[in-house]
Parts: structure tokens; C-alpha cells; sequence
């Protein structure tokens, strides 16, 4: 017998059903085309003539394309650096928050945990209340953590959101599970290395992209904390570029073009515009690439540690 609501066999889709299959068709392609367009827009900006890009006229295609701004990105100095510093805080920030993320979750799940409830609260708190920056800083001064690396892993550890995710999606897994291993006399650490994080994937995969994300985008710890350029991350090294290129155009436009040959052909190859084009498209393809790694995990790690019942 056939389900309820399932169409009988031979039946032909009606006219009313062509056309909303037609019309949701044509609304999520439109949709896709929004979403898809604006990174469309900064490659086909970034390789296009940088007068032309400055002026506004690009919009659906290249024009008079060429790759120069790419490799005058490229020949930056420092870049190499900061490429490394900035994937390595990604790498071991993002693992970092998984770990302290995943296990702080666990351990608020625990009834016998001291005073889980005070310390839960404790932590949400902090989602809803900051000191400001200037204490911030003295307290990253305070512990030595100026000019130093693990500024950028040390305060991505304990992340609030992360914590009430991960805790949330513990909760609706059956509790059956850590009961069984506790009476097989697995402990705390046990449980957690070879049950919780197991069965967590798809939220862990969620708190990657989050983590991951921020990491890679973050320059203003860079602003406030470093002097020493080899501390210096890929965003504030290129975030330090648009600004010379823009401090130049000014130069040139406040002169009237009376400088050096030298720094006028420099000025005609690049314009704010296309250097602004060019290093979004720099930063952002790396990052784009972590999407499809966690993409099948993240709907489901989102909704189920989102929403208790």
C-alpha cells in the first residue's frame, strides 16, 4: 500500500506543480547568483586593468586582464612570514578551542562536578560582559604575553558560544553510553577521549569553522600586542599594504603628479582599488577551502547544539 501523500504511480505532475518547481528553481538560483557574485566581483576586479577597476566600470566581467597585483602582493616583504604565523595560529588556535570547547562542554554535562551550575554560569557570563580594552591589554602585558605567540592561542581556548554548543549537543546523546563505561570503569579522561568526542564530530566540526574563521581573520591582537614584525599576521602585513597604497594615491593626487618617474609608475600599477581587491582575494580563498572539509557536519552540528529537546 502506498504511504500517505506519496504519489501514485503514473501520475502526472500538474501545471500548478511545474510552476512552483520552476519559480523555487529560479529563487535559489537567483540566490546562489547573490551569494556567489560578490567573490565573483573582487577576482574579476583584482585581474582586470587597475584604471579601469578604479573607476567602477567592471561588473560582469574582466577587462583587459592581467595578473600583476598578484604578484605585486606576492613580493611583499614579510609575507612568507606572516603566512606562516597566520596559519600557524589558525592550526593550533582552532585545535585549542576544539579541545577546551569540547571538554569544558563535557565536564558541565557531569552533575558531580563542583559547583557545575556556578562555574557554567561563571563562563556565560563572560559572553555578556567585558572589562574593555585597556585591561585587556595590561592583563596581556601583565602575563607577558606581549610580542608573543601564544597571544594568539592562550585567550581562544575557553570560548563561551562554543561551550554552550558543545554542552547542548551532549545533552540530547544518549546518556545510556557514559553510563556503560562508567560501570566498565572508564574514567572522566576516558570517557571523554573515547566516547564524547566520537559521537561530538559534527558539532567539533562546527566550533572548527568558527574557530578557524576567527583565527584567520583576527589582526587587531596583532595592532595592540606586537612590535616585532616577525609576530606579524598575513591580514595586518596586508592591512599595512592597502594602507601605503593608499597613502600613495593621496601623494599623488595632493601633487598634481609632480614626483619622480618612479613613483608615478608605481602609482599607474596600482590604485587603492585594485590592491584592496586583490589582498581581499588573498585572504579569503584559504579560508574558503576549510568549508568543504567540515561543510557535511556543520547543519547538523549547528541545529542539534543549538536547540534542546
Amino acid at each position: 500500500m502506498a504511504a500517505t501523500g506519496a504519489r501514485p504511480v503514473g501520475k502526472k505532475i500538474t501545471l500548478g506543480e511545474r510552476i512552483f518547481i520552476v519559480v523555487l528553481y529560479l529563487f535559489f538560483l537567483l540566490f546562489t547568483l547573490i551569494c556567489v557574485y560578490p567573490f565573483y566581483y573582487l577576482i574579476i576586479n583584482s585581474i582586470s586593468a587597475n584604471d579601469v577597476s578604479a573607476r567602477g566600470d567592471v561588473m560582469f566581467y574582466p577587462i583587459a586582464v592581467h595578473f600583476q597585483n598578484y604578484i605585486d602582493v606576492m613580493k611583499i616583504e614579510g609575507l612568507g612570514q606572516a603566512a606562516i604565523i597566520s596559519i600557524g595560529r589558525t592550526v593550533l588556535g582552532t585545535l585549542c578551542t576544539i579541545i577546551g570547547s569540547s571538554f569544558l562542554g563535557f565536564m558541565f554535562t557531569q552533575e558531580k562536578l563542583w559547583q557545575r551550575k556556578f562555574w557554567y554560569r561563571f563562563t556565560v557570563a563572560t559572553m555578556y560582559f567585558s572589562a574593555g580594552l585597556i585591561p585587556w591589554y595590561i592583563t596581556m602585558m601583565n602575563l607577558h604575553l606581549t610580542n608573543n605567540f601564544l597571544a594568539y592561542i592562550l585567550p581562544a581556548i575557553v570560548q563561551p558560544f562554543n561551550i554552550i554548543l558543545v554542552k547542548t549537543y551532549i545533552e540530547n546523546t544518549p546518556a545510556s553510553l557514559q553510563e556503560a563505561a562508567e560501570i566498565d570503569g572508564a574514567g572522566v579522561l576516558r570517557i571523554y577521549a573515547q566516547i564524547i568526542v566520537p559521537i561530538s564530530m559534527p558539532v567539533l566540526a562546527t566550533v572548527a569553522i568558527f574557530a578557524a574563521v576567527g583565527q584567520w581573520n583576527a589582526f587587531q591582537d596583532t595592532l595592540m600586542l606586537m612590535t616585532d614584525q616577525d609576530l606579524y599576521t598575513l591580514q595586518y602585513t596586508l592591512y599595512q599594504y592597502i594602507n601605503q597604497a593608499s597613502s600613495l594615491a593621496r601623494m599623488i593626487e595632493s601633487t598634481g603628479g609632480a614626483i619622480s618617474d618612479s613613483v608615478i609608475t608605481a602609482a599607474t600599477q596600482q590604485t587603492p582599488t585594485s590592491v584592496r581587491m586583490t589582498v581581499s582575494v588573498v585572504v579569503v580563498l584559504p579560508i574558503l577551502l576549510v568549508y568543504p572539509i567540515f561543510q557535511r557536519f556543520f547543519v547538523k552540528g549547528i541545529m542539534i547544539g543549538s536547540v534542546k529537546g
